[in-house]
């Protein structure tokens, strides 16, 4: 290779790195000013974070308590609320960097494929976000603090010397918004999973007969999951399983969708053989199964 060879080839590269470094810059400026924008209404943040807690609370014991541990723990609260708020308001402006930088380098097809997805990645996370905040959190606190019942119970104690030792839920604020910030992220970041299989399909990198074979490990996995990210609740982990699985499901029918699309267009294009699907590793079944 000659040297000018070499000039042109390295002249791409370092646009492309250019172009990922002014991508990079924006999304950082976007999470900062989100995370300004946050710290600004952290109290009222807080206030709605805590709202599923407060009303289990209030239920039980006609208040609500959440304690700090540490001088600097306020602080440190506001900073993490801040961080979570920016990433959220974030998101959408992430992936449309993502996008432009991706774009330029797709045809015409490829664009109009894509950007449907693009938009709704967000969409999907808000739904998942919103899901863990409404659904699954009431449902855990409900489990935790329905062992909330240890104290006096105006009866006798059973022991001999003073009566039972009054007991009352005390969390700290640290470790609720951690749980629920948890939920939050990893709910959001699951139900991109028909986003993420569906791009992995158009690109080739994963097939309908594939993700067939792999679903009793996809089950063992979702299963997995939900015993790690949610509490003992058997509830609780079976509605999350149902949702996963059920995202997975419809992962399958997307990339049968994009599958089926694609082979349509090789045969118009007549680049399509039906030869190129006698081997061993195809599915004759699942074939047929997808072109109806």
């Amino acid at each position: 290779m000659s040297d000018d060879d070499v000039e042109d080839s390295t002249a791409p590269l370092i646009e492309h790195l250019a172009e990922l470094r002014n991508r990079l810059i924006r999304s950082v400026l976007a999470f900062v000013v989100g995370m300004l924008a946050s710290y600004l209404v952290s109290q009222q943040i807080f206030d709605f974070l805590a709202s599923p807690i407060c009303k289990q609370l209030i239920e039980a014991n006609g208040e609500c308590n959440l304690i700090f541990t540490g001088l600097q723990k306020g602080f440190t609260t506001a900073l993490r609320i801040s961080m979570f708020g920016g990433f959220i308001l974030a998101f959408p402006i992430i992936g449309f960097q993502l996008w432009q930088f991706v774009a330029p380098g797709l045809y015409v097809k490829e664009k109009k494929a894509f950007l449907p997805f693009m938009l709704a990645s967000p969409i999907l996370f808000f739904i998942g976000a919103s899901f863990a905040f409404y659904v699954v959190l009431p449902l855990a606190f409900d489990f935790f603090l329905g062992y909330q019942q240890f104290g006096p119970s105006g009866e006798a104690s059973p022991i001999d010397g003073p009566a039972a030792v009054g007991v009352s839920f005390l969390g700290t604020i640290d470790e609720y918004l951690g749980l629920t910030m948890k939920f939050v992220l990893a709910f959001g970041i699951t139900f991109q999973l028909p986003v993420a299989l569906t791009l992995m399909g158009i690109a080739g990198l994963v097939s309908v007969k594939g993700l067939r074979s792999t679903r009793k490990f996809a089950v063992v996995g979702i299963l997995a999951l939900a015993a790690i990210v949610t509490p003992p609740d058997v509830v609780t982990q079976i509605i999350l399983f149902t949702v996963v699985y059920g995202l997975y499901e419809i992962s399958i029918l997307l990339v049968a969708i994009v599958e089926k699309r694609r082979d349509a267009r090789l045969r118009a294009e007549g680049g399509f053989f039906e030869d190129d699907y006698e081997d061993d590793d195809f599915d004759a079944d699942a074939f047929d199964e997808d072109k109806k």
